[in-house]
């Protein structure tokens, strides 16, 4: 707006309707046609029922609704062709709209990621991932010098170790097949007196004494 429109007070600029806005009323457009058509449909329908009611008992009223019938056809396909346009229009707002909100959110998070990086040197960050690296190697070299053996250093010849184990299976085998000897002294000595008859054991009949049988004899009388 110039100054003079300003000092004068000019017309303001109307500010347009959102998107959102906009979709919102073709909608309702959209609703308005297609009611439309399904009124249409009906009268073309009755319309075309008189015809065939009147076609042989009154033909100009029959000639009648088939006129009023290709008028309502015809209003029927104009309101097709809007509705397709109304339709794409819609689509390409709601397109624009969803455009729109995908670009904001991106720009949210550009905006997001910048701040979080404000505070953030790049040859920081590499100087400390550098020490980080070194720090690593540094605690590697520790543990390879703390592990390392020094009393006891690796000086054993592995072929002699070697040499000496296959003489100790040498020997294991040579005993399996040669047999040892088991010394006399570690056997079990003989028992010199004769074994006592277990309790267990039933004794057998004594012979019986000469007073046993004197006394058999003087009772064998007496009876």
């Amino acid at each position: 707006m110039s100054f003079l429109g300003k000092l004068f007070g000019g017309k303001k600029e109307e500010k347009g309707p959102t998107t959102h806005e906009a979709i919102q009323k073709l909608r309702e457009t959209e609703e308005l046609l297609v009611k439309k058509q399904e009124f249409l449909e009906r009268k073309i329908e009755v319309e075309l029922q008189n015809a065939r009611k009147n076609a042989s008992k009154n033909k100009r009223a029959a000639i009648a609704a088939l006129k009023r019938k290709k008028r309502y056809e015809k209003q029927l396909t104009q309101i097709d062709g809007t509705l397709t346009q109304i339709e794409a229009q819609r689509e390409a707002l709601e397109g624009a709209n969803t455009n729109t909100q995908v670009l904001n959110t991106m720009k949210d998070a550009a905006i997001a990621m910048k701040l979080a990086h404000k505070d953030i040197d790049v040859d920081k960050v590499h100087d400390i991932m550098d020490d980080i690296a070194e720090q690593h190697d540094i605690s590697r070299e520790i543990t390879d010098a703390i592990s390392n053996n020094v009393a006891f250093p690796n000086d054993i010849d592995e072929d002699e170790l070697e040499r000496e184990l296959e003489e100790l299976e040498q020997e294991d085998l040579d005993k399996e097949m040669i047999g040892i000897s088991v010394p006399a002294d570690s056997l079990p000595d003989v028992p010199s007196a004769e074994p006592v008859a277990s309790a267990k054991e039933k004794p057998g009949k004594s012979t019986m004494s000469d007073e046993d049988k004197e006394l058999a004899m003087l009772q064998s009388w007496a009876t």
